[in-house]
């Protein structure tokens, strides 16, 4: 305990304190490369699909062929929206957000759940299988109920990302848009002790229940200084316009945002210090996809305001940067971008759950405070 006369080091928002270990994930600092398990992201993202991703996440090794056979035939099984579930969603207004719409879809998928209050490895894996494969439908609805759309029926032919497009656009996508969704999925997956995963397990160090623990996890991504930047990068290059001048306007919209010291989101990490390592899978991805689409104006856009971020600020991008512009292309609203990373990031949120609850402490920090000094309630009349 502090000495009341000696001044506590203050971490402002915990600000290079390392709270726990964890064998999730970590950025390796020789290579400044993301390591899921041990695997290089940008290696999982090219070779991998992302339930083999899940699988490494939640067991700690790539799956068998029999493992990830039997786990996908699980989760084609879990894809349909629960009616239980629909009929809540239903009940929310079409304005609202739809990360307010996934919250509500994971607090009621918690309580629906038969193990929703056993808290054994074999029981909270199995939980993590069932929303990673409900998620989807939950997301794509949120999308398609506004819209005034039905909700198609899941395609068990189609593997995950493919089902997942499909079941947000009603269309069954070609194989660039199957491969550019599944790499940014796979990127998205994880990233150790970010706000969201950080969240679930202070839920979870309460013993609280997984999906109480992400359904905090939802709400802490809602906010934009962690998932809704991906979001806001869109909102940018809308702003700017693409098309014939785009470079030109990026150049200026930038040059204007900090005159008049506006957040540029998608810019910036405070794990990197070399640039995200993640980022040159997702805008070889993004590539791909814009040639395939004839929007070679968004490559222009991007990198014209990359570069001048660059060059300003000596700032690179983020994941989000290359991620928002993709998703657009992918036929997602730009308010689905961070419900998208929700269902990735699931995977995350669960590894860590499983982890926090076997070697588990409370997580309580302390606080220094700084509000008035002892005073008294003035004697009232008689």
């Amino acid at each position: 305990m502090t000495h009341p006369n000696v001044q506590p080091t203050i971490s402002k928002g915990l600000a290079g304190v390392v709270a726990d270990t964890t064998a999730i994930s970590k950025v390796d600092p020789d290579t400044n490369s993301l390591l899921y398990r041990g695997y290089p992201v940008q290696e999982l993202a090219t070779r991998c699909s992302f339930d083999e991703v899940a699988r490494l996440l939640w067991d700690g090794d790539l799956p068998d062929a029999g493992t990830l056979d039997a786990f996908r035939d699980r989760e084609r099984a879990g894809r349909a929206l629960d009616d239980r579930v629909r009929r809540v969603v239903d009940d929310l207004p079409t304005t609202a957000h739809p990360m307010d719409v996934v919250r509500t879809a994971v607090s009621v998928l918690g309580a629906l759940d038969p193990q929703a209050e056993d808290s054994s490895p074999a029981a909270e894996l199995a939980k993590a299988e069932r929303l990673f494969a409900a998620l989807p439908a939950v997301v794509a609805y949120a999308q398609r109920r506004r819209r005034g759309q039905e909700l198609p029926a899941p395609r068990e032919d189609l593997g995950y990302a493919a089902n997942f497009l499909w079941a947000v656009t009603g269309e069954e996508p070609d194989e660039v848009a199957v491969r550019t969704f599944e790499t940014s999925l796979v990127l998205y997956a994880e990233h150790s002790f970010n706000a969201s995963t950080f969240a679930a397990r202070v839920v979870t160090s309460t013993l609280s229940d997984l999906h109480s623990a992400v359904t905090a996890a939802v709400g802490a991504l809602k906010g934009p200084l962690h998932g809704g930047a991906n979001e806001a990068v869109w909102a940018a290059f809308e702003e700017i316009g693409p098309g014939e001048g785009a470079p030109d306007r990026a150049r200026a919209w930038l040059a204007d945002a900090l005159e008049n010291h506006r957040k540029v989101m998608g810019f910036g990490h405070r794990v990197y210090r070399h640039g995200d390592s993640r980022v040159p899978t997702m805008q070889a991805a993004l590539r791909d996809l814009a040639s395939a689409r004839g929007r070679e104006d968004l490559l222009e856009l991007s990198d014209a305001l990359e570069a001048a971020m660059v060059q300003a600020k000596d700032i690179q991008p983020n994941l989000d940067y290359p991620a928002g512009p993709a998703y657009h292309l992918l036929g997602l609203d730009t308010d689905l971008f961070t419900p998208v990373f929700v269902a990735a990031r699931v995977v995350g949120w669960t590894a860590h759950v499983v982890e926090q609850r076997a070697a588990n402490s409370l997580i309580r920090p302390l606080s220094a405070y700084d509000g008035p000094g002892l005073r008294h309630v003035p004697a009232r009349g008689a």
